[in-house]
């Protein structure tokens, strides 16, 4: 089954290039079927990118998707035209009474600031606190999982010596974890960040059970009792060029920043990467969307509480 998004939504076009199964809102409305309905608030400068990067993911699925779009109230975009933003993204305001079956927050570009001082945080904190009541299982990336631990249960963050920035392999903590059933023994994830999240400060949560973790990048997957909030600090999202891109920007502009680890073939960067990471991020999200978003959601969706 496929994802339903709006007919104009830049990645409608680019996903059905890529042979996605894509189901704009014209067809959907035609089928006598409750698709899962999925929020995402993307906090992400480039919008259109991540929101093309996670239609692909949880449209390659059997299950019907609606996907609606949240962006922050006070805080404005300022690397996607004002149009995109009208045209395609809500307010907390215009959907704070409604439920969702599932719902992603992305990653952010603010980590290196404490969470206090972003400018958006106390919203952020509300949308959080809703979610407890108003969503199924909530999916929350890189910094968004920062966010999340450290809302939700006081779990801080640190600095890093030196940006974690790469390809890392990754193994499972949990091999019984049903969001990584039929992962194999390691697989690999990427990552891209200045802050991490202690192993031994999230053992001291009760109601976190660590899944997955790296030697290098520490722990990647974590999650409450039936997931209703799970953590991922990487991001198995990531497009084939997204570290690439990242580091000729920085490289270009004179900022420091080593060559991605584990990217680019024998470390030469005019040579294209391999994806190692594409099948795990289809996996992921797939069991995420099955496991803990469908098979626990009320059909009748005022129903979740």
């Amino acid at each position: 089954m496929p994802i339903k998004i709006p007919n104009r939504l830049p990645a409608t076009t680019t996903l059905l290039e890529e042979n996605i199964f894509v189901m704009t809102e014209t067809r959907a409305i035609t089928q006598d079927i409750r698709p899962l309905r999925v929020l995402m608030l993307n906090l992400m400068p480039q919008k259109i990118v991540t929101e093309t990067q996670i239609a692909r993911l949880i449209g390659n699925t059997p299950l019907q998707v609606e996907l609606e779009l949240l962006q922050t109230a006070t805080h404005k975009a300022t690397h996607t035209s004002g149009d995109h933003m009208l045209a395609f993204y809500k307010t907390f305001a215009e959907i704070k009474d409604k439920r969702y079956d599932g719902m992603i927050i992305t990653g952010a570009p603010v980590e290196q600031l404490p969470f206090e001082e972003v400018d958006y945080w106390p919203e952020l904190c509300e949308i959080m606190e809703w979610s407890k009541t108003h969503v199924t299982s909530t999916f929350h990336i890189c910094w968004g999982a920062q966010a999340g631990l450290y809302y939700h249960y006081g779990v801080p963050k640190y600095p890093l010596d030196k940006k974690l920035f790469g390809v890392y392999k990754h193994s499972l903590d949990y091999k019984r974890s049903i969001l990584f059933r039929g992962f194999d023994d390691t697989f690999s994830v990427p990552h891209s960040r200045h802050t991490t999240c202690k192993r031994e400060d999230i053992e001291k949560v009760p109601e976190i059970r660590i899944l997955a973790s790296s030697p290098e990048a520490g722990v990647f997957a974590c999650m409450t009792e039936r997931g209703r909030q799970v953590f991922i600090t990487g991001h198995s999202e990531y497009d084939a060029d997204t570290l690439k891109k990242e580091y000729l920007r920085d490289k270009n502009a004179g900022l420091p920043i080593d060559l991605p680890k584990n990217y680019f073939p024998d470390d030469d960067e005019t040579r294209d990467p391999v994806v190692t990471w594409r099948s795990c991020a289809n996996l992921l999200y797939s069991n995420w969307l099955n496991y803990l978003v469908y098979q626990t959601t009320p059909y009748n969706i005022e129903e979740i509480q």
